[in-house]
């Protein structure tokens, strides 16, 4: 693995750790060079469906543009990044079960606003704001009546 600080070849693994889960690897790693640590993570890769968006257009599952988007909602709320990654990582399995070659941007966007109900209600009103782009102000209180009605998020 190449050094992100010097871009040397060679580095060492000081230590490996295996997630709860068993799915995901976590290696320190040292470069031999500049002696700098870094962390790197090793999991499957699986073949995710090809996104279908609301113009025709297809484009590969982006797993960092669903994060920023997660992120986003998610900013300055009480949210841990092992919450984030979790909901990442439910979405992901979601998608492969459906055992699609494509799937709709619409069916993305409703799995990141299950996640998001689940998390933090307050960034599932911010998302659903903008995915849902509400002509007025009716349509935003039925969604706060929505998540006011649902009952609260477990731990976070």
């Amino acid at each position: 693995m190449k050094c992100p600080f010097c871009a040397a070849d060679e580095t060492a693994v000081a230590d490996t750790r295996i997630n709860d889960d068993g799915d995901i690897v976590r290696r320190r790693r040292r470069c031999l060079t500049c002696d700098k640590r870094f962390t790197t993570y090793e999991r499957a890769e699986l073949r995710l469906p090809q996104v279908i968006k609301k113009n025709g257009s297809r484009v590969d599952f982006d797993r960092e543009k669903l994060a920023a988007s997660l992120t986003l909602a998610l900013r300055k709320r009480p949210v841990s990044a092992e919450g984030v990654e979790a909901a990442i990582v439910r979405i992901e399995e979601k998608l492969l079960a459906l055992g699609e070659r494509e799937v709709a941007s619409e069916k993305v966007g409703e799995l990141v606003m299950r996640e998001l109900k689940k998390l933090d209600k307050v960034a599932y009103v911010r998302f659903a704001s903008v995915y849902r782009n509400f002509e007025d102000v009716d349509e935003f209180s039925q969604v706060i009546r929505e998540v006011s009605l649902s009952p609260q998020p477990l731990g976070r």
